[in-house]
């Protein structure tokens, strides 16, 4: 894949990159409020560049169910300073989490060099001009519903053919508008418009969207599935930091197995840990058959 700036490159092969969640947010479900700061946040970014992070990626606008619309100035002021001063001591790819041009556009100036779109380039008429004019590569993201407004009890007729049939469209729509379509990652939305159930077979079926012949990025990461599967309490949850680290660690070594080439994680060293140990098991048992 292409990008603007020769000194970073992202460069999607048999390797699993691991992408280092950043949200300089006060609300978002996770780490809301703890990396708001200039300071904090480049500590933060630094720490996962350290534990072995491929891309950083940086939002400044939650999405969780329940958050409140952020304006495009707005999300700048959080972003735009993290962007340009890590993008000045790292060579690791940075990607900024907006679905406005706006911030995107910025955002590239300042030194980002991927679009993570979690409204499939839905949101914002102008987010295709931004990509294709910067020869930027996006994230197109599966979603039911709208940023801020996903439908309480969603419901598909045939989950992998509508999710696939989708990606169809926003595909041709953004190489129709200019985008390269090697610069196009696709991301299934977990969590995003989706009962449990409908993560659990996305996960299972991942390997199903490969006929797209495109990189396939997946983010499990602490998000609420996990909650209910596991069967954690509101108070579990937020009184105990690791509380769906395992049932993260165990989806995230599934999308793995069944095709991901990225994964969008908030804990990023042991998330590599996790793939160094499949990935040795995986090459004995390889070893064995040969």
């Amino acid at each position: 894949m292409d990008t603007r700036h020769d000194k970073r490159c992202l460069e999607i092969g048999r390797k699993t990159l691991v992408a280092g969640i950043l949200n300089v947010t006060p609300d978002s479900f996770h780490d809301g409020g703890r990396y708001n700061d200039l300071e904090s946040a480049l500590t933060r970014a630094r720490i996962m560049i350290e534990d072995g992070a491929d891309i950083i990626d940086i939002g400044g606008e939650s999405t969780r169910p329940g958050s409140r619309y952020v304006s495009a100035d707005e999300e700048m002021l959080r972003v735009i300073p993290v962007i340009k001063e890590l993008s000045k001591e790292t060579h690791i790819p940075i990607s900024v989490d907006t679905y406005k041009a706006k911030v995107a556009e910025e955002a590239i100036k300042a030194g980002a060099q991927i679009i993570n779109d979690i409204s499939g380039l839905q949101a914002d008429d102008e987010m295709p001009r931004v990509a294709a004019g910067n020869n930027t590569p996006i994230i197109i993201m599966h979603i039911k519903g709208y940023p801020h407004d996903f439908p309480k009890d969603p419901v598909y007729d045939n989950l992998i053919p509508e999710i696939i049939s989708f990606f169809e469209r926003r595909i041709e729509y953004a190489v129709k508008s200019g985008i390269a379509h090697n610069n196009i990652i696709i991301d299934p939305g977990i969590g995003f418009g989706k009962r449990p159930e409908h993560n659990i077979t996305i996960l299972r079926q991942l390997n199903d969207f490969k006929c797209l012949n495109l990189p396939i990025m997946v983010g499990t990461s602490r998000k609420s599935f996990i909650n209910k599967v596991l069967e954690l309490s509101d108070e579990q949850n937020f009184t105990k930091s690791d509380s769906k680290l395992a049932g993260t660690l165990v989806t995230l070594i599934i999308a793995v197995i069944n095709g991901a080439n990225i994964i969008r994680v908030h804990d990023v060293r042991e998330t590599i840990q996790a793939i160094k140990m499949y990935r040795a098991i995986e090459s004995v048992k390889c070893k064995e058959k040969s």
